[in-house]
C-alpha cells in the first residue's frame, strides 16, 4: 500500500498506519511526544501561559519525524493523510498504554 492510497475510513488507514510505525523506536518516540504534548498542555492551563500551545506542533510532530527519518527511514503518513494521522496518532497512544502495542 502506498502513501497515494485512498482510505474510506479510519478503520481502513490504521492497519496501514501501524505498518508505518514497525520500528519499536519510532513508536516510542511517538509515545514520548503525545505525553509531552498532553503535559504542556497541562502546564498551560493550570499556568495560564497560553503561549505554551505554540509549542505543541514542535513538540508532537518533532518526536514523530525524528522516529519516521532515523529509525522507520519512511515518510510520516501526515503529509498525505493528516487528519487520519493525527488520530492514529492518539489510537497508538492509547493501544500503548494498554498494552494492546508492544511499547
Amino acid at each position: 500500500m502506498t502513501q497515494e492510497t485512498k482510505f474510506n475510513s479510519f478503520a481502513e488507514f490504521y492497519p496501514y498506519y501501524l505498518e508505518e510505525h514497525r520500528d519499536p523506536t519510532c513508536r516510542r518516540l511517538h509515545f514520548v511526544g503525545s505525553a509531552l504534548v498532553l503535559l504542556v498542555i497541562a502546564v498551560a492551563f493550570i499556568s495560564g501561559q497560553w503561549s505554551y500551545l505554540l509549542l505543541l506542533p514542535v513538540i508532537g510532530y518533532g518526536f514523530a519525524w525524528v522516529g519516521h527519518f532515523f529509525f522507520e527511514k519512511n515518510r510520516p503518513a501526515t503529509f498525505k493523510h493528516p487528519l487520519y494521522s493525527l488520530l492514529g496518532d492518539w489510537v497508538m497512544f492509547r493501544d500503548m498504554l494498554t498494552g494492546r502495542i508492544r511499547f
